[in-house]
């Protein structure tokens, strides 16, 4: 526990077993982390709020073309892209969330955009859109969001499914990007962003921008950003059940989301973890398959960045 700052980031679950896993590409990834937590932490460690940190970092997270988000997204299996992402602040429980859009450079952006700008929590399509161009978010081209290792990955996929081969490998079935805090006033904050399954079907939607799903604060209790299979994720309300576990049993943090992920979701055969911080600045980071790429600072602290 801590009575300054608090921030944890995550790459998504489902990582590459470790002996496909390359020393070039380990460093590679905790660099981008440290990266990822450099300017968040820059946010708090000048009386920022955990709601401006959150942003930030998943920005950043966005902008790695390592991970499923932004930049990174995978490809749906007609060859496009739909993101989804989240943002809520534990003040007041006010959230914006996006779903299956295309284009914008930074879908958490455009997250905090519905949330500050209109009176909805999610929405989708050319709604959302608009949002984006009436607030000046940055637009990019599809060559942006193309990366040849997804590219790789959806071909892959589609011809295993052609010759029924198909396994349900987590390293490609899911991957997210998430980020929680805990400020100095107080406050807590939590996003998520996401480019969904590869191959998955156009118009799905996953947990990351279900409010109490795959994302979900509140001040009296804690901050979550999920990442894993999405729908049992939305079968269990994974985020909001920590909440409510918290709230209503009294049980610490740390002990909820291990039950959630390594109890609830195991048991219906989920994989995938999370990252959580309550109000007290006690941190949780459960995760029930191979690993997890995740980091976390504590104010006074040395950042700390892990894999397995």
């Amino acid at each position: 526990m801590t009575k300054g700052f608090v921030l944890a980031i995550h790459g998504g679950a489902g990582v590459l077993p470790r002996a496909e896993m390359s020393p070039e590409r380990e460093g590679a990834c905790h660099a981008a982390l440290a990266r990822v937590l450099a300017a968040g932490e820059a946010v708090l460690s000048r009386n920022g709020t955990a709601l401006d940190a959150v942003t930030v970092a998943v920005e950043a997270l966005e902008n790695e073309p390592l991970f499923n988000a932004g930049r990174g997204a995978v490809f749906t299996r007609d060859g496009t892209h739909e993101m989804d992402a989240a943002i809520m602040d534990g003040r007041g429980r006010m959230a914006g969330a996006v779903a299956g859009i295309s284009g914008v450079r930074n879908p958490v952006r455009l997250a905090r955009a519905v949330m500050e700008r209109t009176e909805h929590v999610l929405m989708v399509g050319d709604g959302a859109l608009e949002i984006a161009r009436d607030a000046g978010l940055a637009f990019e081209n599809d060559a942006y969001f193309f990366t040849h290792e997804r590219w790789d990955s959806l071909q892959s996929t589609l011809q295993m499914e052609a010759d029924g081969t198909l396994d349900d490998d987590p390293a490609r079935r899911h991957g997210t990007v998430g980020a929680v805090a805990l400020d100095r006033a107080g406050n807590l904050a939590a996003a998520t962003s996401t480019g969904g399954m590869t191959a998955k079907c156009r118009g799905r939607v996953g947990d990351s921008p279900i409010i109490g799903a795959g994302t979900f604060a509140d001040e009296a209790t804690c901050a979550v950003s999920a990442t894993g299979d999405g729908e049992a994720y939305i079968r269990l309300s994974v985020a909001h059940e920590i909440d409510a576990r918290m709230r209503l049993a009294g049980q610490p943090m740390a002990e909820a989301a291990r039950q959630v992920i390594l109890g609830d979701l195991t048991a219906i055969g989920g994989s995938g973890g999370l990252i959580c911080v309550d109000r007290d600045g006690a941190l949780a980071m459960p995760f029930n398959c191979d690993g997890m790429y995740r980091g976390c600072v504590i104010e006074g602290g040395e950042p700390v960045t892990a894999i397995y």
